[in-house]
């Protein structure tokens, strides 16, 4: 007779974490160790009921699907197996939302329950049909089906052919999400989205073609096509069903205002989350695309297959796409540790993924689990990016070849093609040396940079593309800035060990930006400092563009308008472009000075991003932003700067604080300038007068931005995370005067800030297509 198999689970903290100790099954119920489990929820969505189980051990009602998550297993792969083995349903990752976790604590018969239950709800269409399912037997002896409504009843009622639910807060927060998807008002929605959109306001944004040769104006059809290829990669490593929601909204715009409006609003976020709700979704499943799946379950005669929902969840994933959605920081890090050096360095990359070989594995319709299924330490592993996303990087590269073949500049070309075939070898280092000595009237910037979308650890970056005619006067009158890096480094108020000998002095770019996609939704950048990847920062420094026209529109429909509210009379003569513009200059260079590669207490060689890792954009945002405001005084001092502008940049950047405030503190540049205002308005610096205007005291400003700028620089020398942690804790909150402000400001609709259309892109598109 076989022996039974002994079934281990994961133990974890009380606080939900891994511990990396696993223990057999019943051992861990009799000592009352936390373990994890998942729930299945099947709803229909045109009957509005809840799909349930008769579970054969206690001849009870039950949840649509359960188990616990073996060691090694994680909670989605869990979901998925343990919905195919008890009712035989196959179904792919996207089918399951993580609504919820619930915690429960239960004593019985001696034993202990300490268990974090993942709650995943599945959104059918229409109910399956009974004999679809292959029921368990030793665990399942019926299916059927009841409303939410009426199964809400008898759990309230306590009916004896019901288990109950882990406790009262979990059929409560079951029941009113389900509720509030499917009773909410279409007007008072279609309301709220409009109200959304109404805090952006629309620009169009062109520049003059005359001065590029012909044969750049070919190339720059090739290069819009190229740039557009970068809007479909995004939207993967956001979340992996959004393409399919996209595609699900754009067909169905027309068929009511709501949807209209829908589209509309996620078209600017470039997902179901609202960047200036900190991340809020504005959409549910119920809005998602639907899917087919035949072969899901048994075939049935007259019936055509299971339609589900494709989901995501209601708080945006920390990890976007990069990860797999459900794994966390523990589970990384131990899995990181076991690898080789050279393995660990490439699991932190910039340019690959981290997937599962699990995943896969159920998702290639084989239900059992195998030995190898559940190895923690090694379910995880890394994929480039030019294998991740091979067919439409292998489609851009094309292009870009192409656009090369075209150029007329030289340095053009060899950027052109360097990209093309980093996109094939995912080696990004001589392509972004071609990208920092550009020297061309047609400008380029496309590939994978910012880390800003990976909250987990701001390891991964994600694709974006900026395309443009270059000013000539304008990038002519920003070199200063460029060629004296070095100076400010050395003169940085932090102490001077940890100051570089070697900055680079950063060329800088003005452009009239032309077009913009993947990683440009919401809130619009003025100007970019790349590439990040410390190595290329120490070795080459870093190169800078300005986007003059989106400077000028922000200023003239956002920033003006802010200071006309919330900056005192007496100071509002103060805020101009010229003080705008000069610091959205300076912060950018201040990206490039200041840590990168540091020296840990332990003598130990390491990077600011590596240290600090989630809290890094943040915290750097900051520094560049109040160095930058340090530095402009220094340049002033040394009369490179004229001094007329000194009272007027202090002026200008305390109204520009409310409008990146207004991004929301969960996005790198709000949560920053959160921290700045807050600092500043202690030290006095900035005052809150009884009119609720703000005035900036010039005998205490400088100092307080010499001040936080020390402290910012130390942090970021030291690599200390936990000093980060508190200082952003601290500062980057909404404070009462802060919401002061952004009322105000919500009570005269000043715009958020802007959207763009890009008429000559657009002509090329459409052409295209």
């Amino acid at each position: 007779m076989p022996v039974k198999k002994v079934e281990y689970l994961d133990v974890l903290t009380k606080t939900g974490d891994k511990t990396g100790i696993s223990k057999p099954r019943g051992d861990v119920h009799r000592d009352g160790d936390y373990h994890r489990a998942v729930h299945v929820w099947i709803f229909s969505e045109s009957t509005e009921e809840l799909l349930l189980q008769l579970r054969v051990d206690c001849c009870l009602w039950d949840i649509s699907s359960a188990g616990h998550v073996s060691a090694g297993e994680s909670s989605l792969i869990s979901a998925m197996r343990e919905l195919q083995e008890e009712l035989g349903i196959t179904l792919p990752k996207d089918a399951f939302e993580l609504i919820y976790v619930s915690i429960q604590n239960r004593t019985y018969k001696g034993t202990f329950n300490n268990e974090y239950d993942d709650v995943y709800l599945v959104t059918i269409i229409d109910p399956i049909p009974l004999e679809a399912f292959t029921l368990q037997e030793s665990t399942v002896s019926a299916v059927k089906y009841m409303s939410f409504e009426e199964y809400r009843r008898v759990l309230a009622q306590k009916d004896p052919d019901y288990l109950p639910l882990a406790n009262d807060e979990y059929g409560q927060q079951l029941f009113t999400i389900i509720e509030k998807r499917y009773k909410e008002n279409a007007e008072a929605r279609s309301l709220t989205i409009e109200k959304q959109l109404n805090r952006y306001a629309s620009i169009s944004l062109s520049a003059e073609l005359t001065g590029l040769t012909a044969a750049d104006k070919e190339a720059l059809t090739l290069l819009v096509k190229a740039a557009a290829i970068m809007d479909e990669i995004f939207c993967l490593q956001v979340w992996y069903s959004n393409p399919s929601l996209r595609d699900w909204l754009n067909e169905h715009a027309d068929k009511s205002q709501l949807d209209k409006l829908k589209r509309m609003y996620y078209v600017i976020n470039k997902s179901p989350w609202s960047s200036l709700d900190e991340n809020e979704a504005f959409l549910t499943t119920a809005d998602s695309a639907v899917k087919l799946l035949p072969k899901a379950t048994k075939s049935v005669s007259g019936w055509n297959g299971l339609e589900y929902r494709t989901t995501f969840p209601s708080m945006k994933p920390p990890g976007a796409s990069f990860y797999p959605p459900d794994m966390d920081k523990m589970e990384f890090n131990l899995w990181k540790d076991s690898l080789p050096e050279d393995q660990q360095k490439e699991a932190i990359g910039f340019f690959n993924v981290i997937r599962r070989h699990n995943e896969s594995f159920l998702e290639n319709m084989i239900s059992h689990k195998t030995e190898n299924s559940s190895s923690s330490l090694h379910d995880l592993y890394v994929v480039p990016y030019s294998q991740e996303y091979y067919s439409l990087l292998s489609e851009a590269s094309t292009l870009l070849r192409s656009a090369g073949d075209m150029a007329s500049s030289t340095s053009l070309k060899r950027l052109l093609y360097g990209k093309a075939d980093a996109f094939l070898s995912n080696d990004y280092y001589d392509s972004d040396i071609a990208w920092m000595e550009l020297d061309s009237k047609l400008d380029v910037t496309i590939g994978p940079y910012e880390t800003y979308e990976d909250a987990l650890f701001g390891y991964k970056a994600t694709f974006q593309a900026f395309i443009g005619v270059r000013d000539d006067e304008a990038t002519v009158q920003v070199k200063l800035f460029g060629d004296h890096l070095q100076v400010l480094e050395k003169s940085l108020p932090m102490d001077n060990i940890y100051k570089s000998e070697n900055v680079t002095a950063a060329p800088i770019r003005v452009i009239q930006l032309l077009y913009n996609a993947g990683d440009v939704k919401g809130p619009q950048t003025v100007a970019f400092n790349l590439p990040n990847d410390e190595q290329m920062v120490k070795d080459r420094g870093t190169s800078m563009v300005m986007l003059k026209n989106v400077s000028e529109a922000k200023f003239k429909l956002i920033l003006r308008p802010i200071a006309d509210v919330c900056i005192m009379k007496e100071q509002l003569e103060l805020v101009d472009f010229e003080s705008f513009f000069t610091h959205t200059i300076c912060h950018e260079c201040c990206h490039g000075i200041g840590p990168h590669t540091i020296t840990l207490p332990n003598g130990q060689k390491s990077t600011v991003r590596l240290e600090l890792q989630e809290l890094h954009s943040s915290l750097e945002e900051a520094k560049a932003d109040i160095v930058g405001l340090w530095a402009l005084k220094f340049l002033m001092d040394k009369d490179l700067l004229p001094k007329s502008l000194a009272k007027s940049m202090y002026v200008s950047f305390l109204a520009g604080c409310f409008r990146s405030v207004r991004f929301g503190l969960e996005e790198a540049h709000g949560k920053g300038q959160a921290l700045q205002f807050n600092y500043l308005l202690e030290k006095g610096a900035f005052v809150l007068h009884p009119d609720e205007t703000f005035t900036v005291d010039f005998e205490k400003v400088e100092d307080s931005v010499a001040s936080l700028s020390r402290e910012i620089l130390t942090i970021q020398a030291r690599g200390d995370k936990e000093a980060a942690r508190t200082l952003l804790r601290k500062y980057s909150v909404m404070t009462p005067p802060l919401k002061c402000a952004l009322e105000k400001l919500e009570t005269v609709q000043v715009p958020v800030d802007n959207v763009p259309d890009f008429p000559i892109a657009n002509q090329i598109l459409r052409y295209i297509n």
